[in-house]
């Protein structure tokens, strides 16, 4: 009987350690408690003004990637998802080099190389519904060249997602 409450016990923790997401931590958590229950970014870098970039992707296949802002303090200024529509949209052609678009959207969950330039693509659902692939095609000299949405019409084919 002991057993079975033990074992009880410790799926309910790794069931609850699960859960952990990075939008459930709220401006003024520590990044000791950001990393302690949701793990290792799958990338850390720092902005302009010398905050720090924690990235959390879902991907390949998945439609979210969130970056935790990290102040100098060690504490969280904000929590934001960055596969959205409105972020996709600054994507903007001629003004934008690779280094930017990776910056203001994670890490691309495909890249393609092509006698044209590289291409980059990331998975996201237009309306927080509908899933596609945002594609950027990148100049030889690294600037973008152009921004496509290519959208599922069969909603992705999965009932789960």
């Amino acid at each position: 009987m002991r057993i079975l409450t033990t074992l009880t016990a410790l799926l309910a923790i790794a069931a609850l350690a699960g859960c952990a997401s990075p939008r459930s931590f709220a401006p003024g958590s520590s990044i000791v408690d950001v990393r302690a229950r949701v793990g290792t970014p799958t990338d850390i870098r720092f902005d302009r003004n010398g905050d720090e970039l924690w990235e959390y992707a879902q991907g390949p296949e998945g439609f979210e990637t969130y970056v935790v802002r990290v102040g100098a303090d060690g504490k969280v200024k904000e929590v934001s998802q960055v596969l959205t529509d409105e972020q996709l949209m600054k994507v903007i052609p001629a003004t934008m080099t690779k280094a930017d678009a990776r910056n203001l959207l994670g890490r691309p969950s495909d890249e393609t190389f092509t006698g044209a330039g590289t291409v980059w693509s990331w998975r996201f659902k237009r309306n927080g519904v509908q899933p596609g692939y945002l594609t950027v095609r990148f100049n030889p000299d690294n600037t973008v060249y152009e921004r496509i949405a290519i959208m599922d019409p069969s909603g992705g084919g999965r009932p789960d997602k």
